[in-house]
């Protein structure tokens, strides 16, 4: 391992010179394959320390799909039913622990996860990089890989696939440090624990939560933990369905994820799982093509003929009143966020995507009418009195 790596520019094309280096020691990590970048190493060092502080905290594999410095999908390894598996399109393959993590947090929000960096908290094994060959991404971290993976990575995009192994033993200084204008900025790194021990103050009237939903809701919190700040997001059977990043106002995250939620859910209605695609569509555009299909002006695109590119037969518009009696039926979700909830108006919006157990800090001086809405719907809410901001 080297002291300082030097890379071919910062965020954008202009900004050199540029490297990353250890003050002290040497890198924790090795470059297997490719040149990763500046944004490509911020998106696996934040990846990386989320699926670790997964695995601790459920013992299970995790994995996460990272753009611009935030999770478009976070995962443990839970078995998928058949209808995950047709939706994330993974029927067709063999599914170790590891890639059945990979694939629920690829699955989550497939248009944000195209092109992005992929973060394992175990050695990759031949299923998981098999699944990673076959997706438009720009990188994966991970603590090692099998020597089968290895060469399925190395041979992705003409050989220039960044393949990243990381010490899982490492641990960084308790001070972090960064400089913004100029100025040095310092603090003590968000060392904070995550876990079923924050869930024991309940201010509604439902005061307990049940397994499933505590495991949920420490993949939505330590999820949050690398999330640019405001967020929220929702979870269900074992990883994130829903993340909402870096608005200014809570109930525009609270909606975002809320919608990226549904949009989830939607994919498994049974119109969308026999619509009639065209053998050798890529699999970008099919995925497109399905959000615009849910999309409320779906039929004014049919009209104007974009079915003929991707179908081999008209399909039938799903319907707003079929979209709505389908979300009426997702249920058991898990909403946790990185800040208080001001206003109960986030816990009306929740409540629309089946939002059932809820986690947040506490704190606001309208907490009364969070938790009123929240005994209203039968929800139950813990308050954790952590705060997650990431900046």
């Amino acid at each position: 391992m080297a002291k300082e790596l030097e890379l071919k520019y910062g965020c954008n094309p202009n900004q050199k010179p540029s490297r990353i280096y250890m003050e002290n020691g040497e890198l924790p990590i090795r470059v297997l394959n490719g040149r990763p970048g500046y944004i490509n190493f911020l998106d696996a060092f934040n990846s990386w320390q989320l699926v670790k502080e997964l695995k601790e905290a459920t013992g299970l594999p995790a994995a996460a799909s990272f753009k611009h410095v935030s999770p478009a999908g976070a995962a443990v390894a839970v078995e998928m039913s058949e209808t995950l598996k047709k939706i994330y399109f993974v029927a067709d393959a063999k599914l170790s622990p590891l890639a059945t993590a990979y694939a629920r947090a690829r699955g989550a929000d497939r248009m944000s996860s195209y092109g992005d960096f992929i973060a394992l908290s175990d050695e990759c094994d031949e299923e998981t990089a098999f699944l990673i060959n076959r997706e438009v991404s720009d990188g994966v971290i991970a603590p090692g890989y099998s020597d089968r993976a290895l060469e399925i990575l190395k041979n992705k995009r003409k050989g220039t696939y960044n393949v990243i192994q990381i010490d899982p033993s490492y641990k960084p200084d308790p001070i972090e440090r960064k400089q913004v204008f100029g100025v040095t900025f310092e603090q003590g790194r968000n060392e904070v624990k995550l876990d079923e021990s924050l869930f024991t103050e309940f201010p509604t009237k439902v005061n307990s939560f049940t397994e499933e939903a505590k495991r949920d809701l420490l993949i939505a919190l330590i999820t949050l933990k690398y999330t640019q700040s405001n967020s929220v997001c929702y979870a269900k059977d074992g990883q994130a369905i829903g993340i909402g990043a870096g608005q200014q106002s809570r109930i525009h995250c609270t909606r975002l994820a809320g919608n990226k939620a549904d949009i989830w859910f939607l994919r498994q209605h049974p119109k969308v799982m026999s619509l009639p695609f065209k053998e050798g569509i890529r699999r970008a555009d099919r995925d497109n093509t399905i959000d615009v299909y849910i999309s409320d002006d779906y039929e004014d695109v049919l009209a104007d003929g974009m079915w003929e590119q991707f179908f081999t037969e008209k399909p039938e518009p799903i319907t707003r009143e079929e979209k709505k009696a389908w979300l009426t039926k997702l249920d058991n979700v898990a909403l946790g966020s990185d800040a208080f909830f001001p206003f109960g108006d986030n816990i009306e919006r929740a409540h629309k995507s089946g939002v059932r157990f809820i986690a947040q800090p506490g704190g606001s001086v309208r907490d009364d009418n969070v938790i009123e809405t929240c005994d209203k719907y039968g929800m139950a809410m813990a308050f954790t009195h952590v705060r997650l901001f990431h900046h």
